[in-house]
């Protein structure tokens, strides 16, 4: 099954229109947030700063913008979203190190290039440096509930990371679905909750539409992971900037393959493989990669993802309308609307 692009990628029309001022803004504070890292960052994780999308940053961004769509937004907004990045790039960094990851966007991760250790410390670092950025957004007591919010997600990106190593293939296919939706929220979800809840907090948007940006932006960074898992089975090795299908040659359990688990049935020699009971060389495991993107799990994934993504742009719904709302649905749709 092919989904064909019905459309010009919005989130560079974003980019380059509505939000390139506060854009520049986010920029210049990155880079004063990463000068006390001179001389322990090499090129290899500056590349993961100068790469992406920024999307969790320019969704904090929007979010601020719900509530002051003219004039400078305050430094503080800015400061905050150059945080956010830094805290997405030390989940990058450790998640390369958990997966054994040897690239990353079509660069070496910084583990195959510095070494586990290096790595570890390296990721840490960027999560501290991110916390102490977000408590210099601190003006007053009501802006203290960043931080905890900061804490809390880090916190919940590494339970995120225990549950996926902890998932046992062996478990029956409803288990494992449902585990894998909490690690994706964990994991994933939670950084764009926290890009849209700050960014309307920082505003002092009342407490209902807090929640409501809260719920929209894990929504939506659900089925940014489920569209992500269908992207590694489905792109080639240099659209991904990773080995196509490297999660079933890791045994990661993802949602396309809960569903292939599911429809193939226990005796399949994928399910077997899955479980250790049978081993298999790459060309075979090549072949139930294809296998997989022949048959309904690929249909059944993409259904759920974008069901997710309908759930998400529901949420907005009673926010101020305008450019920025529709800037927030656009995204929403377009991470279900790219081609695979």
């Amino acid at each position: 099954m092919k989904i064909a692009a019905t459309r010009a990628d919005p989130v560079q029309a974003i980019l380059q229109d509505l939000m390139a001022g506060d854009m520049q803004g986010f920029e210049r504070e990155l880079h004063e947030a990463l000068k006390p890292q001179q001389g322990y960052l090499t090129d290899v994780e500056m590349a993961l700063y100068q790469g992406g999308k920024k999307l969790r940053p320019l969704m904090l961004l929007i979010t601020a913008r719900l509530f002051q769509p003219q004039g400078e937004l305050p430094h503080k907004v800015l400061r905050a979203s150059a945080s956010l990045e830094m805290l997405h790039v030390a989940s990058l960094i450790h998640d390369d190190i958990v997966d054994h990851a040897s690239l990353r966007r079509s660069h070496s991760s910084v583990n195959a290039a510095r070494g586990t250790e290096m790595a570890i410390l390296i990721g840490d670092m960027q999560f501290l440096q991110a916390v102490r950025c977000f408590v210099d957004t601190i003006e007053d007591m009501t802006d203290m509930q960043l931080v905890k919010w900061v804490l809390d997600s880090a916190f919940d990106i590494c339970r995120g990371e225990i549950d996926e190593m902890t998932t046992q293939p062996s478990w029956h296919p409803d288990p494992l679905m449902a585990r894998y939706l909490t690690t994706v929220d964990r994991k994933t979800a939670v950084l764009f909750g926290l890009a849209c809840e700050s960014g309307a907090a920082l505003m002092r948007a009342h407490t209902s539409d807090l929640r409501r940006l809260g719920s929209f932006g894990r929504a939506m960074g659900r089925a940014f992971q489920m569209m992500d898992d269908i992207f590694d089975l489905s792109h080639s090795d240099e659209e991904a900037g990773k080995r196509k299908g490297i999660d079933l040659h890791q045994r990661r359990i993802t949602l396309p393959i809960i569903h292939a688990m599911k429809l193939f049935g226990d005796d399949h020699p994928m399910v077997r493989y899955l479980r250790g009971q049978e081993s298999a060389d790459e060309e075979r495991i090549n072949a139930w990669v294809d296998e997989i993107r022949r048959s309904d799990a690929f249909a059944l994934a993409y259904a759920q993802a974008r069901n997710t993504a309908l759930q998400a742009v529901q949420f907005l719904e009673h926010l101020p309308p305008g450019p920025h709302l529709r800037a927030l649905h656009d995204i929403t749709m377009h991470v279900v609307n790219r081609a695979y």
